[in-house]
């Protein structure tokens, strides 16, 4: 890895990779950095931030449809025992009054 991004600058995760190598570097044992690595791996992939994500637009969604249903319970209650008229067929004198 060169730490360069394609405009030139450091790349997102550079600082993540000097972080790791620099464990590495010092470390006895390889699995003494795993929290260095896993922080690497997941400023690469975000595998986290993408699971996160979906979890939080499916709770949006589930609540977005409980209220759906929720609003039309309320509607149908008001409904019952109500007639209700949409305009498309006249009403004759008789029947307004």
């Amino acid at each position: 890895m060169s730490g360069y991004s394609y405009t030139g600058g450091p790349s997102r995760c550079s600082a993540y990779w000097q972080e790791f190598t620099k464990c590495y570097a010092s470390a006895d044992a390889a699995t003494q950095c795993a929290f260095q690595r896993d922080d690497y791996m997941e400023c690469l992939h975000r595998t986290k931030e993408k699971a996160r994500n979906a979890l939080i637009q499916t709770e949006f969604a589930r609540r977005q449809e409980q209220e759906l249903r929720d609003h039309k319970k309320d509607l149908d209650a008001r409904a019952d025992g109500v007639t209700t008229r949409v305009g498309l067929i006249p009403t004759s004198s008789a029947e307004s009054t």
